[in-house]
C-alpha cells in the first residue's frame, strides 16, 4: 500500500470512526461526513489517473457534486434544527416529537 493510498483510506476511516462514536452534536456528524466524502473524492480522482481512462474522469466530479448538495442539506438541516430546538445536540433531538 503506498503512502497516498494509506492517507486517504486512514481518512475515511477516521471519518467512519468519528461518526460512530462521537455523536454529540450535528455539526460533527456532518463535517465526518464531509471527511468521508473528500476522501472518497481522492480516490476516486486517483483510481482515473491511475487507470488513464477517460470514462471514469467525470465520476469524482460527479461525486464532489453530490457531495456539495448533501453538505448544503446538511446545513439546512442544522439551521432548522438550532432554530426549532435552541441546540444542535443529538440527544436533545426526539423524532417522534414534533
Amino acid at each position: 500500500m503506498t503512502p497516498v493510498h494509506f492517507s486517504f483510506s486512514s481518512a475515511f476511516v477516521l471519518g467512519l470512526m468519528g461518526l460512530a462514536f462521537h455523536r454529540a452534536h450535528l455539526l460533527s456528524a456532518l463535517l465526518c461526513l464531509e471527511g468521508m466524502m473528500l476522501s472518497l473524492f481522492i480516490a476516486l480522482a486517483l483510481w482515473a489517473l491511475q487507470f488513464e481512462s477517460t470514462g471514469f474522469s467525470a465520476a469524482p466530479m460527479l461525486l464532489l457534486a453530490f457531495s456539495a448538495c448533501e453538505a448544503s442539506a446538511g446545513l439546512a438541516l442544522l439551521v432548522a434544527t438550532a432554530r426549532t430546538h435552541g441546540t444542535d445536540r443529538l440527544q436533545n433531538l426526539n423524532l417522534l416529537q414534533c
